[in-house]
């Protein structure tokens, strides 16, 4: 070592380094106690045999690698002193790495392959770009800026590689075989840029085996079996230019920088997605039939849910009905006269009361020319019909007047219709028939109800109550009154009010109520229960899918080892790799749920065109609700092989891209 170099400062210092792998039960050697010291401007190249340990020094130098014992110092620090982001951070700042098989990503264009290094510097998009292809022009590929490597001779490719090593202006140029897979005009013109990047000031550190291509450095580092071996300087250091300058900080902190590596992240992952088309749609494939099936499941249980509550509400929604005894089959009800009309009419007058309708009944025959049958005959007021969702299919309801006057007004049903005037040619409304011996008037005729509770195929009459009462039964006592509650007052709370209020007047509790919100309760929460279970199946079908993204994430990360080397030793921080890796996974989850959704949406044209008896219903809420758990399932089930992608070693992940 000369006068010049041992006055120049070191800016890269080896102090008795050793380097060991395992290997099976065996402990392999591979640097042995290395004392080196690298002056900033100085050319270096580093020769011997293969197996000699060189690659591995230059991976120590370029802190792709740390050594087993020894230190290593970068400008005075101590690298085995900073953390995986700051050996990051240096590798991305100091060190510009050329391999002699290039390393360039397939996907990417020579500019996208030249930018990267800016990319996790986090230089704003224009600068960068505007710089990649100033590079790409310095070095004669001004033409081939949008072509991909495999577009590319061997050296095109290299000086792409060059061209990546200086994007951040590098101070150390660490090149690997630089000539190692070009013919010789090429391998002449990559060490002609060589030259000229050391001429401005770089540290330019070149391994081979070549001593042609060692000639062209200023000094020449023997190595063999791990020792260095020889150490001589062929031509004086050069004065550097410039002082070195701190690169160590990002160009922009802060979310600016933030936005621009989730910006890369979404474009790699659309990159790989579009590369791997096939791999993509199996990967979404189980995350399409679970979203699919969640929202038709939902829309499934929402329509059949509004269908149950239609039938009840053509019953009559909010009702009522209070009974004379103690329940259903009480042999002393038929005894028990105290439910009377004015109790209807009082409680007409409660506040929480729409409508009150008395009922009496009898079971007669009825009689119309020569035909007869048995019929329930039922007396209700003007209000029953709009108590109980009843409507017309033809004529009209009688009304206040009728009730006042004891008309023998009779509305039948369509049961009653179809006994007594089917093949008569007889229109009913205006006919008489005789009920009993009593005769009555048809004014008009319903339509059949949408289904309830103890509908049945009888025959059923309505008349005034009054004129049952008088005309037909001949006595004042109540079958039954049906309420109509408000609105915005809650059944529970009506039923409780009418128990308190009949009890008080009759001085006992001699009647029991009917509320049909209990069986419409009992009804909904059993079709919720059976949605619900079919929904935990379909988000079983989710969870099979997200396993299925871990597995082919696992797949995608093995396939890829080499492509993480290259953007860990471009200053990739295992934080960018477990983001790019994380939002491919993202991206599968959320566009499978999107194409679940479009699925679920076409499976409910297709049902309604089928012409069911009910429409899905789809909830806004429970496609967000889908969409959202398809993207948490991409974070969740993606984060482990994402994990593992960030945890790999760059020099590790390098050797797998050279195989």
């Amino acid at each position: 070592m000369n006068t010049d170099e041992a006055d120049a400062p070191a800016l890269l210092t080896l102090d008795g380094v050793t380097r060991t792998y395992r290997s099976g039960d065996e402990t392999v050697t591979v640097l042995r106690s290395v004392d080196l010291a690298i002056a900033a401007g100085e050319m270096v190249a580093i020769i011997g045999a293969s197996g000699s340990g060189k690659s591995t020094l230059m991976n120590i130098l370029g802190c792709l690698d740390r050594p087993s014992s020894g230190h290593y110092r970068i400008a005075g620090r101590d690298v085995a002193q900073l953390s995986t982001d700051e050996r990051a951070d240096l590798r991305r700042a100091h060190f510009g790495f050329v391999f002699q098989r290039y390393n360039l990503l397939a996907e990417l264009t020579a500019l996208g392959n030249v930018e990267m290094p800016a990319i996790y510097a986090g230089e704003p998009p224009r600068p960068r770009l505007a710089r990649a292809a100033t590079l790409l022009g310095r070095l004669g590929m001004a033409p081939r800026l949008t072509h991909r490597p495999g577009q590319l001779s061997g050296g095109q490719q290299q000086r792409v590689s060059i061209a990546r090593a200086l994007m951040n202006d590098a101070e150390v140029i660490l090149a690997d075989e630089p000539t190692g897979a070009l013919d010789r005009q090429s391998g002449e013109e990559v060490l002609r840029i060589l030259d000229e990047l050391n001429a401005e000031g770089r540290t330019v550190v070149l391994v081979t085996h070549d001593p042609a291509v060692a000639a062209r450095a200023s000094r020449i580092i023997e190595i063999d079996d791990g020792r260095i071996v020889g150490d001589r300087r062929t031509a004086p250091l050069r004065p550097r230019l410039s002082p070195p300058a701190d690169r160590t900080a990002v160009a922009r902190p802060g979310w600016r920088q933030r936005l621009d590596l989730l910006r890369e992240a979404f474009r790699m992952a659309v990159t790989s997605m579009n590369a791997h088309r096939l791999r993509t749609g199996l990967t979404m494939l189980g995350i399409v039939i679970g979203v699919a099936s969640v929202v038709c499941v939902v829309a499934l249980g929402e329509g059949s849910r509004q269908k149950v509550l239609a039938n009840i509400s053509a019953l009559g929604t909010n009702t009522i009905e209070i009974f004379a005894g103690k329940d259903f089959g009480d042999t002393r009800s038929g005894k028990i006269t105290t439910l009377v009309v004015a109790d209807a009419e009082q409680l007409a007058r409660q506040p929480y009361v729409a409508a009150a309708t008395p009922t009496v009944s009898t079971q007669t025959t009825v009689r119309f020319g020569g035909k007869e049958a048995n019929a329930l005959v039922n007396g209700v007021s003007e209000h029953y019909f709009a108590a109980k969702g009843t409507t017309l299919a033809r004529g009209r309801f009688f009304d206040a007047s009728a009730i006042a006057e004891r008309a023998l007004d009779a509305v039948i049903d369509e049961n009653t219709r179809k006994t007594l005037f089917d093949g008569t040619g007889v229109e009913p409304i205006g006919a008489v028939l005789l009920i009993g011996n009593v005769p009555a008037r048809i004014v008009g005729v319903t339509r059949p109800q949408q289904g309830g509770f103890g509908s049945s195929q009888n025959l059923s009459l309505y008349l005034p109550y009054t004129a049952v009462q008088s005309r037909i039964l001949g006595s004042n006592a109540l079958r039954s009154i049906t309420l109509k509650v408000k609105d915005d007052v809650e059944t529970a709370y009506a039923a409780q009010a009418v128990t308190q209020f009949l009890t008080q007047r009759h001085g006992s509790k001699d009647f029991f109520i009917l509320n049909t919100d209990d069986i419409r309760r009992t009804i909904t929460s059993t079709t919720q229960a059976l949605t619900l279970l079919i929904a935990a199946i379909a988000v079983i079908s989710l969870l099979v899918g997200g396993i299925g993204v871990m597995n082919i994430m696992l797949v995608s990360v093995s396939e890829r080892i080499g492509e993480i080397g290259v953007r860990m030793a471009v200053g990739a921080r295992p934080s960018d790799i477990l983001q790019q890796f994380l939002t491919e996974a993202v991206m599968v989850c959320l566009l499978g749920g999107a194409v679940g959704v479009g699925l679920a949406l076409a499976f409910g044209l297709a049902f309604a065109m089928a012409g069911p008896a009910f429409p899905l219903i789809y909830s806004s809420g429970a496609i967000l609700l889908a969409l959202t758990c398809s993207s948490l399932i991409g974070i969740a089930f993606g984060y482990l092989p994402a994990r593992n992608a960030a945890r790999l070693d760059p020099v590790a992940a390098l050797s797998n891209s050279r195989q």
